[in-house]
């Protein structure tokens, strides 16, 4: 059962999901439809991978899902970063700053799950 105290990567990636669909509908916008459906895609299903991970099965469970999530959050880097270098795309350089940061912290919970 998900336990409903304060969990700073389930809070995280919760807000980081609201910010990506945001920039996506700004991509909508401007009629960008094939890169809004692939970050809005990527870019929130780290925090549903995340939010799933607190209700796994067991210790197995909890790790494969966080990878999950850690490979999105490489896919939605991508992404992003594919939307920095080209001339026609809104700045990103927040959702990137803020997506490592959370890589960081999966990365973190991965590698100590594995030893604990």
């Amino acid at each position: 059962m998900r336990n409903d105290k304060d969990n700073l990567i389930v809070t995280m990636t919760f807000k980081y999901s609201l910010e990506i669909i945001e920039y996506t509908e700004q991509l909508e916008l401007l009629k960008k439809f094939n890169m809004a459906n692939q970050l809005f895609r990527s870019g929130t299903s780290i925090g549903a991978n995340v939010w799933e991970a607190q209700n796994a099965e067991s210790k197995a469970d909890f790790i494969h899902k966080m990878k999950v999530a850690a490979k999105e959050a490489d896919e939605t880097e991508y992404w992003l970063k594919l939307c920095t270098e080209s001339s026609s795309y809104p700045r990103c350089d927040k959702l990137i700053n803020k997506l490592e940061e959370v890589i960081k912290i999966l990365s973190k919970i991965i590698s100590s799950s594995k030893k604990g």
